[in-house]
């Protein structure tokens, strides 16, 4: 049980990276070459892997943190038809939304590890 709890603070940045990864490769199907850039999200999840820093730490977290809160926004006016949405993105509304919420929840995991003094 002592190696599960070593690895457990790398889960968020593990998941971050698994969904850049995910992103890049939809990209690149369809645009190729360009998507690399990218990659370059990827450069600050990896280097929390190898070099933590508690300011860059809290830093990701309050960034995602933002962004998710914004989207759980959007799916909340959805809700209660505030802004009309078209069929198509409606579609995604399921999967997108499961997506937002677990940024959400792997963000403030983010910001609870830069608060631990353990980090």
């Amino acid at each position: 049980m002592k190696p599960l709890n070593q690895y457990y603070k790398f889960i968020p940045y593990l998941y971050f990276i698994a969904a850049i990864a995910y992103w890049f490769t939809d990209v690149n199907k369809q645009e190729g070459i360009s998507a690399y850039p990218i990659l370059l999200f990827a450069v600050p999840f990896i280097w929390q892997l190898f070099k933590p820093s508690k300011h860059l730490n809290f830093t990701l977290g309050i960034i995602f943190v933002c962004l998710s809160s914004y989207m759980i926004l959007a799916y909340l006016s959805d809700l209660l038809k505030i802004i009309s949405f078209s069929e198509t993105v409606k579609s995604f509304i399921i999967v997108g939304g499961l997506f937002v919420f677990t940024n959400f929840v792997m963000s403030l995991w983010m910001i609870r590890n830069s608060i631990k003094k353990t980090f």
